[in-house]
């Protein structure tokens, strides 16, 4: 290149440089998700992020074009629905307004945005989504099952009983275009094409109250479809559509509460091919059911697989006829959380003799899952394998921890007629003499465990390549990310992960283990750590509805949804304790904050009216007395203050959502209700010119801070800070408390405080767990023994503090269309960074302290608003990039400075 052509170039690179548009449309979804495949939503709503190559970059406009041609689309000719340019900062939710939306129906659609100068982009690229049934009466298959009859004793429930298989053979000619499966097998249920899995879900389909809803699941079965003959099959489990009678706790049998039935299914696959024509193969009585060799299965005491009864779906030997059936009674939606995977393989770290031909397997993890194994050995050899969290001062498994609903022989606690005296975790295999050997992976059952005893392997012992651990979960999206130079704080963080990503398999449950239940505190407490971590737009949005579909007849709501029967200190009617009812419209509320779901709240408003008249309906004079309360508090826990406390949320919850809704009057009522829960509370709880609450425990006066109910809260926080010290600056909180502590220490800049708290390295504290060897947290600050879950989120709220307070990511507008970025040094930290991908885009905070500078380098997503705060001594000196700031605002040791979207490094002055 000659030195005139190069000057040339140089020249014009500026010019193509700003000829690029500032403002780019990146990731685009629909109902939260990505070129979702199934959806029957009426109105779905559309949302992007921005990337931008410039600073202070903000949307003013947007323009979005759908089509059902997709050439037709990108060649910008005539559209099924075009918005035009709307003048508006919005790219959250905008709601389809075209032409009712057709079944089976894939809709391609981009956008355009102008920025705040009115400079627009390029259209982004082609994004789409397809429908599903969009309507009951699409469905044309019917529901059907292996004919056999549910057993007339209780007993009979726990004997063998194979589980049906169903295959449907058929035939194609012609050339297919594309191919779809629509199904729903209850209770879990795994799908074959010839011969192969379709796709990579395991117990689908999700947990829901039957009666009042089921989900189906879609599947692109194109690739898996051949020219002349198929075979497709489903093998079915009980899940929790055939639980057995066992009376959790000796007390509730979940037959009881929810509709119950023999495994059925209802699919149908669609062919369309390249000729335009369609087909549709569905589920009815030409199908055929065998039994297949898993002989036994239940979620909380495993599965049981006889291999010598294995058959393939394609094999000679006759099946029977498949009958016709009910099914549930509940609609049937399309599954839009994300499905339960296997997430990871972990290999054991040993394998031990403990007894005549026992085995300990420590797989150095405690996670939830299943056991696999290769095994080579005689046809009729047994193997069995049980689980547990922890081992005995012998070296044997203590199982005591995991048992399912604490029945246990020992304890004289039964779990009705024919239920095993000791409901253990247990699977079992029997060989079926394969001379190159087997391998065994439980399907239709999941455990919380870190240790195996296996008694009856074959041959020599186990060798640790023959074993691995299947981790399951909800495949959740990573959402955050976070490290600091403490040691400690990054193992809690790993180890909260591993808590939290045991306990979501479609419910958020309080243990992997013993009960597997959708506990609404639990929820409450460890939610914000959850979303800060995670995608949980969908996966909550199906929490939330699943509490509504559970809403009593008088209005209350359970305490565990969907509902098995336990509602502890509750306010009848079946309705749980306040505490745990506020699962419901704190849910709500956090989906709003968090992704800006205003839809939310509308649609569950009139379930939430009815909650608030039942619980009027059973205030005495504003107040509440009972409740669980501050469940695991140390010192005596204020129940009846707790539960006021719960009132006075939801009435201050409705009041918002009224305000939001645009509701004046009901605002307003609620309003008055919230002032009048309040001024009774204060009256009745708080000690007059002493800032004491209740029995001033930690939990009793975190609760008036956190609720804003101490008159002078100077004097609350005082009598708080007399009573850590009288606890040596640790912990005697409870589920609720723990997660109140970090939140007013953040908002009072008592970051030390609560920096020395989370530091503790003994009893009571997270460092104490760990260093006991925990790998997830405990249901207690003490060792569970063998009574409590050793894998267990409540007390997993910290990590919210980790980004809300030393990364300094909070929201003040919903969805984090406006932010504030303050991180909070203390201790002896001197870094921490970390990010969180709203759905704005990532925000990014990273600091480090280097002698007596400050530095913070910090990224906010076009479209959004920040306040940036960087610790600072006062009237310090404050750089960005390397410029000096001037007329910056100082407050309580930090510099305060107003940005739009960018990336930005600071400097200032620290002491």
């Amino acid at each position: 290149m000659s030195a005139r052509i190069l000057a040339l170039f140089v020249f014009f690179l500026p010019l193509t440089l700003n000829a690029i548009a500032p403002l780019q449309v990146a990731q685009l979804t629909c109902e939260y998700l990505e070129n979702p495949l199934g959806i029957d939503v009426a109105k779905p709503r559309l949302s992007w992020t921005i990337s931008a190559t410039a600073r202070n970059q903000s949307q003013s406009a947007y323009e979005i074009v759908l089509h059902t041609d997709q050439k037709q689309l990108e060649q910008n000719k005539a559209s099924i629905w075009s918005t035009g340019k709307i003048n508006s900062a919005q790219n959250l939710h905008i709601e389809y307004a075209g032409p009712a939306l057709q079944s089976f129906t894939r809709y391609f659609w981009k956008v355009k945005v102008y920025n705040q100068n009115g400079e627009a982009s390029e259209w982004s690229k082609t994004a789409w989504f397809e429908t599903a049934m969009m309507s009951p009466k699409d469905w044309q298959a019917s529901w059907i099952n292996d004919g056999s009859i549910p057993p007339t004793q209780e007993e009979k429930y726990y004997e063998d009983d194979p589980m049906p298989m169903f295959r449907k053979q058929f035939s194609t000619s012609k050339k297919i275009n594309s191919a779809r499966l629509y199904i729903c097998g209850l209770g879990y249920h795994e799908a074959f094409l010839n011969g192969q899995k379709i796709g990579d879900h395991v117990l689908d389909p999700g947990f829901t109250t039957y009666r009042k809803q089921a989900l189906y699941v879609v599947h692109d079965v194109t690739n898996q479809v051949q020219k002349g003959n198929n075979v497709f099959g489903v093998q079915l489990g009980n899940g929790w559509w055939n639980p057995l009678p066992l009376r959790l706790f000796g007390r509730w049998d979940l037959r009881n509460f929810q509709e119950t039935g023999r495994p059925c299914l209802r699919a149908e696959i669609h062919l369309t091919y390249s000729d335009g024509s369609k087909e549709i193969i569905a589920s009815n009585d030409t199908w055929e059911t065998a039994p297949s060799s898993i002989i036994r299965n239940n979620v909380y005491l495993g599965e049981h697989q006889d291999a010598r009864l294995e058959r393939s779906f394609n094999e000679a030997k006759p099946w029977s006829k498949a009958s016709l059936c009910k099914g549930p009674s509940g609609e049937l939606t399309a599954q839009m959380q994300p499905p339960i995977r296997i997430t990871k393989t972990i290999r054991p770290r040993s394998i031990k003799l403990i007894g005549k031909d026992t085995f300990l397997v420590d797989m150095g993890q405690n996670f939830a899952g299943v056991a696999s194994f290769k095994v080579k050995g005689p046809a009729g050899a047994k193997i069995t394998m049980r689980y547990g969290e922890d081992t005995l001062k012998n070296g044997h498994l203590n199982w005591w921890t995991t048992v399912a609903g604490q029945i246990k022989e020992a304890w004289r606690l039964s779990g009705g007629p024919g239920a095993p005296k000791t409901a253990w975790q247990k699977d079992e295999y029997i060989l079926r003499g394969d001379a190159l050997g087997e391998t065994f992976v439980p399907r239709f059952t999941f455990h919380g465990f870190r240790y195996i005893e296996i008694v009856g392997w074959p041959g020599q012992a186990p060798a640790l390549d023959d074993i691995q651990g299947l981790r399951m979960n909800t495949d959740l999206s990573p959402n955050g990310s976070f490290e600091c130079s403490n040691a400690l704080f990054n193992q809690l963080h790993e180890v909260i992960q591993w808590t939290f990503l045991s306990n979501v398999f479609s419910v958020q449950s309080d243990c992997p283990a013993r009960e597997k239940m959708g506990y609404g505190a639990d929820m409450v407490v460890s939610s914000e750590a959850f979303l800060y971590n995670y995608n949980m737009a969908n996966f909550y949005g199906k929490t939330v509805r699943d509490f509504a579909n559970e809403q009593r007849p008088e209005g209350g709501i359970t305490e565990i949804a969907p509902f098995t029967g336990i509602a502890d200190r509750g306010y009848g009617d079946q309705s749980g304790p306040l505490g745990w009812q506020l699962g419901f419209p704190f849910l709500q509320k956090k989906l709003y904050e968090f992704y800006g779901d205003k839809r939310v709240i509308e649609q569950y408003y009139p379930a939430f009216e009815r909650q608030m008249a039942f619980l009027q309906s059973k205030a005495v004079g504003n107040l509440f007395y009972w409740d669980i309360s501050d469940h695991e508090a140390l010192d005596t826990k204020p129940e009846a203050l707790t539960a006021a406390a719960f009132y006075y949320h939801h009435a201050l919850l409705m009041t918002e959502f009224s305000e939001i809704l645009g509701k004046k009057e009901a605002a307003e009522k609620y309003q008055k209700l919230a002032a009048n829960i309040k001024r009774a509370i204060v009256n009745h709880y708080h000690v007059n010119g002493t800032g004491r609450f209740d029995n001033a425990t930690q939990s009793a006066q975190l609760f008036a801070l956190w609720y804003g109910l101490a008159p002078d809260r100077k004097q609350t926080l005082d009598v708080l800070q007399q009573e850590f010290q009288r606890h040596n600056m640790h912990v005697s909180t409870g589920i609720f408390s723990t997660k109140y502590l970090f939140d007013v220490l953040r908002e009072e800049n008592l970051n030390e405080w609560a920096y020395q708290i989370a530091n503790q390295r003994d009893y009571p504290g997270w460092g104490d767990m760990l260093a006991k060897g925990a790998t997830t947290l405990w249901e207690t600050w003490g060792d569970p023994g063998f009574t409590y879950s050793a894998n267990h989120p409540m007390f997993g709220s910290i990590d919210e503090w980790f980004y809300r307070s030393l990364l300094g990511i909070n929201p003040t507008a919903p969805g984090f269309s406006k932010v504030i970025i303050k991180p909070q040094p203390a201790g002896d930290l001197t870094w921490a960074k970390g990010a969180y991908q709203s759905v704005q885009g990532k925000i990014e905070s990273d600091w480090k302290i280097q002698g007596s500078t400050f530095s913070l380098r910090v990224n906010i997503p076009a479209n959004v608003q920040a306040a940036v705060w960087i610790k600072c001594k006062e009237n310090g000196r404050v750089t960005e990039n390397g410029v000096a700031l001037s007329g910056l605002k100082y407050r309580d040791g930090y510099a305060v400075v107003e940005v739009g979207s960018g990336e930005y490094r600071f400097e200032a002055e620290y002491q």
